[in-house]
């Protein structure tokens, strides 16, 4: 969608960021980080990573016309105004191909919560549309414990804290391709509980779904992870035949199982209203779960080509072993 409309009133997204608050982005984002989180790209396009999400939470919210950037995008586009980051623009697209490549290393945790009967798990959609559903999750921060990860995430995505009732030796655990994915078992959650994203833009929508109803492998209904009610499930399926296994050896006697009122249920879901905004990334503005409303919580054109100075001293081939010279950026700020 090339524009943006509310209340009736189309407005195109097409201005880009001025230089200033791209400058005060890099600054504030990259800049003025921890020395030991400027040792490589790949931590540094981790805090590119979190300026494109002020920038697309903040900026593009509340300025209409604002461009909104993949993060592909808004990386080259720092890359160009940024003065530190500048005398690598060359390198850009080797660059940016290690950052995702160590991305999809990094070590993922989060939860598998379960309802008061063990015959439902709490799922989380992706917001983007033809998103799959998936347990809450994500990736490990630098030097983060595998279970406060799991908190955080959790948290984050739907709200609920695990906290209490996480217990470090109840997790399942799979590795995909490098990348390893650990998920704690939170048994015996309650139907009434109360479940809203903390972050914008993330998840769309939350719902118990019943276990026996998710597949079991890749190639099982479709090869995108279909359900039988046709909705996607990547990244589910690799957990479900251990996750049954694991509930036959934990279900405490007396548990009560009640097909006629354990079918999936939504619990939370973006809506739209007269007042929301739509534009390509999603929906913007009102959210709301059954019975409440509930505000979120802060946390998407290749710009020009521009002339750079030579670079004195190239990264290496993993572009890891560098440091930034500040005097040089500072005096180039000075006379800029």
């Amino acid at each position: 969608m090339a524009g943006v409309l509310r209340e009736g009133i189309s407005v195109q997204r097409s201005t880009l960021p001025s230089q200033e608050l791209l400058d005060d982005l890099c600054s504030r984002f990259v800049l003025n980080a921890p020395e030991e989180e400027l040792q490589s790209f790949e931590r540094i396009l981790f805090l590119v990573e979190q300026a494109h999400w002020f920038y697309e939470d903040n900026a593009v919210e509340q300025n209409l016309i604002l461009k909104s950037f993949s993060l592909r995008e808004f990386t080259s586009l720092m890359f160009h105004s940024c003065a530190a980051l500048r005398p690598y623009i060359s390198h850009f697209d080797d660059i940016y191909k290690d950052f995702t490549t160590y991305k999809t290393s990094v070590p993922v945790t989060g939860a598998i919560i379960l309802g008061e009967s063990y015959e439902r798990c709490l799922l989380v959609k992706g917001w983007k549309a033809g998103a799959s559903w998936s347990f809450p999750r994500g990736k490990k921060s630098k030097d983060e414990e595998d279970h406060s990860c799991a908190i955080r995430e959790v948290w984050e995505e739907t709200g609920f804290d695990v906290s209490r009732l996480l217990k470090p030796e109840d997790y399942l655990e799979v590795v995909i391709g490098q990348q390893r994915m650990r998920l704690y078992i939170i048994s015996g959650v309650t139907d009434d509980t109360v479940f809203v994203p903390q972050t914008k833009k993330e998840i769309s929508e939350i719902a118990w779904h019943r276990i026996d109803e998710l597949p079991m492998a890749t190639n099982e209904l479709s090869s995108h992870n279909r359900g039988p009610n046709g909705m996607k499930y990547f990244m589910v399926w690799p957990f479900v035949r251990p996750l049954k296994a694991w509930i036959a050896g934990h279900v405490p006697a007396g548990v009560l199982k009640n097909d006629s009122s354990n079918r999936g249920s939504t619990v939370w879901k973006v809506r739209t209203t007269s007042s929301t905004i739509s534009c390509n990334t999603g929906l913007l503005g009102t959210v709301a779960a059954t019975s409440f409303n509930t505000p979120l919580l802060p946390a998407r054109t290749e710009s020009a080509e521009l002339d750079m100075p030579p670079t004195k001293e190239l990264p290496g081939k993993s572009f890891r072993d560098f440091k930034f010279d500040f005097p040089e950026i500072l005096q180039s700020l000075e006379t800029n």
